[in-house]
């Protein structure tokens, strides 16, 4: 625990001592004047000084120390807050991610692009597309907007998935039965709408989601009062090719139409042949996903190209980043220990253990490179180098050589297990994490806080006592003085003194 105590606090109390004593002489003052002619005492300024005098050390040092611990306090949050921010910004840098940044690049054609992320790897790929994936869509012949269509339970399925909707004299018109499916429990994803058209109103069904297994069927059960219910069933079948689906409506003279078919966009990878239930496509190239739109399918079909790199310019954005949020955590530090000499104040954790300590482990880390079988690649391998100030500087022209022609020097740097970002980030946690050095820190100074909140009580209700102590004892001196006072003056003006004879020296 630092033993440094704020000069200025230190300073402060020195002036408040010296003050209290100004304040005692004149009080005591009050004393000889009193015992030497005057009347009476100031007895509250010489209660006042003689209590201040009595506990104005007491008083100047736990306010000091106060102000001390809830200065380091500050400072140690300041610490933490550039610590974690580092720490974000490690993320990539500590977990093996900078090694799998790359570009996805899609030319030759138009209605594809393309994204990579981690488990990509460089290289070219032709990509033709012959369809997208779509959502099934159902339109019902026409309804009258306000006719009843009896009684009865709707059982709709999508894909493997089915839920029941009961239909009654509550909702069984177009708009009442769309109502009815939208709201029903167990629904896993069929949107019903009714679109009124010049001929009448017509029921939508619509699947959320696209693939050629996503198709919709409607088996009515249970009629009663039949006047249009029974027509709603429909059976939709999916293609066993990932091709578009078809439909049998349950009354051909109220038939569905197929407004829009379920089928899986289909497509070749290399000349590779390749479908997906979505249009983004995650599973055909490790790594990249592909999102496909109706504009990528031309008649004769067009060859694209995707070219997959690694992505030098966000890679040197990231390291960049790291170094000046390393920077940051140094300075921080810097001025948290300064020393200046003469100076009335000094940094609030100068001589501090665990700053010490948190200084030197990261230095440690960033100076001492990261061993790779009999090799040791190091900062300065890629273009970072350590100042004298202990903060690192980037040469970008060296760094965007190592990262462009010497990638495996780079992803050894900052492997995911005994890397550099991966070693600070260790650190940094077990600094600031609860329980942590940090933590325990801050929790010893508010414990400090918590004792000096207890003194300060028990020392207010000292200077209460003395001061009820003192002003008995002064108000009393006071009275006995002022007796003595009226006392002298009637035997002076009966035995005369020093310029008066005396009424019984007239008298005799």
């Amino acid at each position: 625990m630092s033993t440094i105590t704020s000069s200025s606090a230190a300073s402060a109390a020195s002036a408040t001592v010296a003050a209290d004593n100004a304040a005692l002489q004149q009080a005591m003052q009050s004393v000889i004047s009193g015992a030497t002619g005057n009347s009476s005492l100031d007895v509250n300024s010489l209660v006042t000084a003689l209590v201040n005098s009595k506990t104005a050390g007491q008083v100047a040092a736990m306010a000091a120390k106060q102000s001390s611990d809830n200065t380091q306090i500050s400072a140690f949050g300041t610490l933490s807050a550039a610590l974690g921010a580092l720490e974000t910004g490690l993320s990539s840098l500590s977990n093996g991610g900078l090694a799998s940044t790359f570009t996805a690049t899609m030319t030759g054609g138009t209605g594809i692009t393309a994204t990579a992320k981690t488990g990509a790897v460089a290289g070219s790929y032709s990509v033709a597309v012959s369809q997208i994936a779509t959502a099934q869509a159902l339109t019902s012949s026409k309804f009258t907007a306000n006719q009843t269509l009896g009684s009865g339970t709707l059982a709709i399925s999508l894909g493997s998935k089915s839920f029941n909707v009961s239909i009654d004299s509550s909702n069984n018109t177009v708009a009442g039965i769309a109502a009815a499916i939208n709201g029903a429990t167990g629904n896993p994803g069929v949107t019903a709408t009714v679109v009124n058209g010049t001929d009448g109103a017509h029921l939508v069904l619509a699947s959320s989601g696209s693939g050629a297994a996503s198709t919709i069927s409607v088996a009515v059960n249970n009629v009663t009062g039949d006047n249009g219910l029974s027509s709603l069933g429909v059976t939709s079948t999916a293609s066993t090719t990932g091709g578009q689906s078809s439909i049998v409506s349950a009354n051909s003279s109220n038939a569905w139409t197929q407004s829009s078919a379920a089928q899986d966009a289909e497509f070749s990878i290399n000349g590779i042949a390749a479908s997906s239930s979505t249009n983004a496509v995650t599973s055909a190239i490790a790594g990249v996903t592909l999102n496909l739109t109706s504009a990528a399918v031309t008649t004769p079909a067009t060859t694209q190209t995707l070219t997959v790199a690694t992505d030098t310019a966000t890679q040197a954005s990231t390291i960049n980043n790291f170094v000046s949020l390393y920077n940051t955590v140094v300075t921080t530090m810097g001025t948290l220990a300064q020393y200046t000499s003469g100076a009335t104040t000094q940094g609030p954790l100068l001589g501090d253990s665990t700053l010490n300590t948190i200084k030197n482990t990261l230095a440690s880390i960033i100076a001492g490179g990261v061993k790779d079988g009999s090799t040791t690649n190091s900062l300065g391998s890629i273009g970072i180098s350590l100042q004298a100030d202990g903060t690192l500087q980037v040469d970008s022209t060296a760094l965007n050589n190592a990262l462009t022609n010497n990638s495996a020097t780079v992803a050894s740097v900052f492997n995911s297990t005994n890397g550099i970002g991966a070693k600070l980030s260790t650190s940094i946690t077990n600094f600031t994490q609860t329980g942590g050095m940090i933590d325990a820190r801050t929790s010893a100074l508010n414990s400090d806080l918590k004792s000096l909140t207890t003194q300060q009580t028990s020392l207010n209700d000292y200077i209460a006592q003395l001061t009820s102590q003192y002003s008995a004892q002064f108000t009393a001196l006071n009275t006995l003085m002022a007796t003595t006072s009226n006392n002298s003056a009637y035997l002076t003006q009966l035995f005369g003194g020093t310029n008066s004879a005396g009424a019984l020296a007239t008298n005799k």
